[in-house]
């Protein structure tokens, strides 16, 4: 994909490097260059082959006003060559060596990846090196890129009312801070974007300084400590690193609700989100419980949400839940439900209402949170067949404020998890006025 519209919510990914970790016998190594480039080694032996990934931290949210969508924009224009590279020669050097590769911005980050046979690890790192600081770009090469971007939104978003909802919804939770605006951009605004502006952007973040190295694969810490210092170790940083100056949301003082009309919608869908903490201003164990939260109310069949809408009461097609607070500033809580074929969206608000009530007055069972804490471990044997995944994680977390002891400790703080402290945490999330209620119907637009 070439932005992160939603990445996996933060429990599964986690989930990764449960006791399944220690089964691969992970040891996870990291390291600073002379430059200030972080670089982080994760060993997986069971294939010739890495996962090459740099991180940059800088995405949607560092934008300059009246710049939306200038970070997933130069995502595509690092794609168009250096002198040592002319456009086109990174992508087919990849292909002609058997490699992958892709690119993914967020509100918090924007990376790039190749996966390779490890005998190509070096010429991967020269490529992504040359980039980091020899980018050419001209109107030439911008402009039609440019209108590649439009059509992507055009396709993503504007033609998809759920995504156009969300978006909507996203604008209305954060009414100053800039996770209100999309990833992808205002079409108005990505419209004038320039070659000059992705230059300015280019230069004022993507530093060695600014940049972390994920490698993870068949090698060593030695290995890649000294191919990194070889390829990335010469490169400086140009100017001092911009500082990520931030609007802070203020404490909201009304619930908010966006209702949507739209003859595209096949039916009507209902969703609400709750602003939470970031990952990293909360302590784990709060972070975990507000997971496992989620999990209760809407992680799966099992579910108390599923269950009474769903199979209970026969309310709604799907209901679900999920929470993830992997973001520099906040987190979110997201529930979410389709209603079957003559049932009234006021019903499904009403019964989700209700099991929201009940949660926040009697807390969950022991029961309930001994099985979401086991489907939460089960998960994590079907995510490490992804090398990917590891990576990901690993950056995810070093570029959302956390630290890669808070991956290592996660099986053992799940653990501590009590049933107090899940209802503590829903009494201090399922605020009604930090959140905004969405609502999709399809009837004709006035």
């Amino acid at each position: 994909m070439t932005f992160l519209k939603r990445f996996a919510p933060v429990l599964l990914l986690l989930a990764a490097v449960a006791s399944p970790a220690r089964a691969l016998d992970i040891d996870v190594s990291s390291f600073t260059l002379d430059n200030g480039m972080q670089v982080v080694v994760i060993p997986d032996r069971r294939a010739p082959v890495v996962t090459h990934m740099v991180w940059y931290k800088v995405g949607a949210a560092d934008e300059p006003k009246g710049k939306a969508g200038i970070a997933h924009f130069l995502e595509h224009l690092m794609f168009k060559g250096t002198p040592k590279y002319p456009e086109g020669e990174f992508s087919r050097i990849v292909r002609a060596n058997g490699g992958q590769e892709n690119a993914f911005t967020s509100q918090d980050y924007t990376a790039y990846f190749q996966r390779v046979m490890k005998d190509r690890l070096p010429l991967v790192m020269e490529l992504e090196a040359d980039r980091m600081q020899n980018l050419v770009l001209t109107d030439e090469n911008v402009l039609p890129e440019r209108l590649v971007v439009q059509e992507e939104r055009r396709q993503r978003t504007d033609n998809d009312p759920g995504s156009l909802l969300s978006e909507q919804v996203d604008a209305s939770l954060y009414t100053a801070h800039p996770y209100g605006k999309p990833v992808i951009g205002w079409m108005q605004e990505v419209a004038e974007l320039t070659r000059q502006d992705a230059l300015d952007f280019y230069a004022a973040h993507y530093e060695p300084g600014n940049a972390i190295l994920i490698v993870a694969g068949d090698v060593t810490a030695d290995e890649v400590k000294l191919k990194a210092e070889r390829h990335y170790g010469p490169l400086k940083n140009k100017r001092p690193l911009a500082e990520r100056r931030r609007t802070a949301e203020p404490e909201p003082m009304a619930e908010r609700r966006v209702t949507m009309r739209d003859p595209r919608a096949s039916s009507p869908t209902w969703q609400r989100k709750y602003i939470a903490p970031a990952a990293r201003n909360l302590n784990q164990r709060d972070e975990l419980a507000l997971s496992l939260l989620s999990d209760i109310l809407g992680g799966g069949s099992q579910s108390r949400i599923y269950q009474k809408l769903t199979v209970e009461k026969k309310l709604t097609a799907y209901a679900g839940v999920w929470f993830s607070g992997d973001a520099l500033d906040y987190g979110t809580l997201v529930i979410y439900a389709a209603p079957n074929t003559g049932v009234a969206i006021a019903d499904i608000e009403t019964a989700v209402d209700e099991e929201l009530q009940d949660v926040i007055a009697k807390g969950v069972t022991q029961d309930e949170l001994d099985r979401a804490r086991n489907r939460v471990i089960a998960s994590a044997t079907y995510l490490l067949d992804s090398q990917e995944a590891l990576a990901r994680l690993f950056g995810t977390t070093l570029t959302t404020g956390q630290s890669i002891d808070d991956i290592m400790t996660w099986e053992r703080d799940l653990a501590t998890v009590t049933v107090d402290d899940v209802s503590r945490v829903a009494k201090d999330t399922l605020r009604a006025k930090a959140s905004v209620t969405g609502v999709l119907l399809p009837a004709v637009v006035n």
